[in-house]
């Protein structure tokens, strides 16, 4: 009998999950199939639920439901301490449905294959919601010097503070976007965390070509478009290190590959059927 697997999220269009996971699916010559489920925030624990009863082998979990989804599964000590969850398993022994976050990992491994050691580097981080959490954790365990701006500040403060209190090795502080124009003068890293520029908002973006230094490394976690608005505005200001989101989108997505079946996925199967689908673009 084919195992079900999906994403589930609000709004899910965009989303090339079933493209890069169908694909590992079919190189391994497993009979199993990925598949996309628009859920608003208020029903996510039905969602949750009705997968887990209808046999489904896991679930990924994307905006806005990385928080909401924590009540209906048992997370991680990691998870926990994040305040966030992408990653659902069914199939745990234990019964109840284990939950994990792949994120922060996931984009800690593109940012070191392309700038080495973080340690000590000075990262501007836009957002504050649920990747933007295990982003964090993930940066000031690697001892990065860590700024994190929200439109609203009191959520950068409340991430901070959970940073802080989780022993972490890295420095940490926070405000607003006005800070925006301030902060970046220092920053040797800025990650947009935020879904801003995803498609189909594809003209938005936080941060333009007249803030950005040229030694500024800016990566977006927005991976449709694969050249967000935020990219071509560091194209324009001249920064030479600018990464797209695809390599985190694989590897976060490799990772609940192994946690629902044990076996580690072609990495390059999925990337190139993502960048396929996307019609190219950037590859770091």
């Amino acid at each position: 009998m084919k195992k079900v697997y999906g994403v589930i999220g609000d709004p899910i269009e965009h989303s090339l999950s079933p493209v890069m996971h169908n694909a590992a699916f079919e190189a391994l010559g497993l009979d199993a199939i990925y598949l996309a489920f628009r859920v608003p925030l208020q029903n996510v624990g039905n969602a949750i639920r009705g997968a887990e009863s209808l046999g489904f082998g896991g679930l990924n979990v994307t905006v806005p439901l990385k928080e909401a989804a924590m009540r209906f599964v048992r997370p991680d000590e990691l998870s926990k301490r994040i305040g966030a969850i992408n990653t659902i398993n069914f199939e745990a022994p234990e019964g109840e449905p284990n939950a994990f976050n792949t994120d922060g990992i996931a984009a800690v491994r593109v940012l070191k294959e392309n700038v080495g050691s973080l340690t000590k580097k000075n990262v501007l981080m836009l957002g504050a919601g649920g990747a933007a959490k295990a982003i964090a954790f993930y940066l000031q365990n690697e001892g990065a010097r860590l700024v994190i701006l929200n439109r609203t500040a009191k959520r950068a403060k409340e991430l901070m503070e959970r940073l802080l209190s989780s022993g972490g090795a890295g420095e940490v502080a926070w405000g607003g976007l006005e800070e925006l124009p301030t902060r970046i003068k220092e920053a040797d890293i800025l990650i947009n965390a935020t879904s801003v520029g995803m498609y189909p908002n594809v003209e938005e973006t936080l941060v333009t070509a007249d803030l950005m230094h040229k030694d500024l490394v800016v990566f977006d976690v927005v991976y449709n478009p694969v050249e967000t608005r935020l990219l071509r505005e560091a194209k324009k200001a001249g920064v030479r290190h600018r990464i797209d989101g695809v390599k985190m989108l694989v590897y976060q997505g490799a990772e609940a590959f192994k946690i629902w079946t044990g076996i580690s996925p072609p990495i390059d199967v999925m990337e190139r059927a993502v960048r396929e689908r996307l019609g190219g673009g950037m590859e770091k």
